[in-house]
């Protein structure tokens, strides 16, 4: 519900910004006059800023608080438990509850995959490398382990039930991204750095 003095925004009113990861709401207030704040709500991020700013203020914080956010998730690192409630969620928000481990945990003997999973036993194990990514990566890796409890193989209704995560393109990449820095060659550091 918007109060009276809050003027609602969305992504489609501004110009596209290359690090935007979910659609983006910005909310002005009235009753707002220096703060600017920001969170999650699903696969939106809503950034809170006072009426009075000029479109090319509302373009820079949109741009700080997106950093910002993304810096703290960055270094958030789930627990089991944690981990076994988003996968449950995450079930319920792309298979309609239907796929429903018995277990989700971190193991640290995973080092060529991100992930895997078991039908028979219902479980599900993650690499521990995955601990400090961006959580729509996290999320991804969930869900792909989450759609190998519906359909076991990689054919095409596996990757159909993967279409309904929205980030899977930018994760796939991203991950992608983390596999070729490695194997990029380690130079020695130059004398007096």
């Amino acid at each position: 519900m918007r109060s009276a003095g809050t003027q609602r925004r969305g992504a489609a009113d501004r110009p596209p910004r290359a690090s935007v990861t979910s659609a983006v709401e910005v909310r002005r207030s009235n009753r707002r006059s220096r703060t600017v704040s920001a969170y999650r709500e699903g696969d939106r991020t809503i950034v809170l800023i006072p009426a009075r700013m000029s479109e090319a203020e509302e373009r820079r914080w949109v741009g700080v608080m997106l950093d910002k956010l993304a810096a703290q998730e960055s270094k958030r690192v789930f627990g089991d438990s944690e981990l076994a409630e988003r996968a449950e969620r995450l079930s319920a928000q792309y298979f309609e509850g239907r796929a429903r481990p018995v277990s989700v945990r971190w193991v640290t003997n995973q080092n060529t995959r991100w992930g895997s999973c078991t039908p028979a036993e219902g479980s599900i194990r993650l690499s521990h490398r995955l601990q400090g990514m961006p959580e729509y990566v996290v999320d991804y890796v969930l869900v792909h382990e989450l759609a190998h409890l519906l359909v076991p193989g990689h054919g095409p209704r596996f990757w159909r039930l993967l279409e309904a995560y929205p980030r899977t393109e930018r994760a796939r990449g991203y991950l992608e991204g983390v596999v070729a820095a490695d194997r990029l060659p380690h130079l020695p550091a130059a004398r007096g750095e």
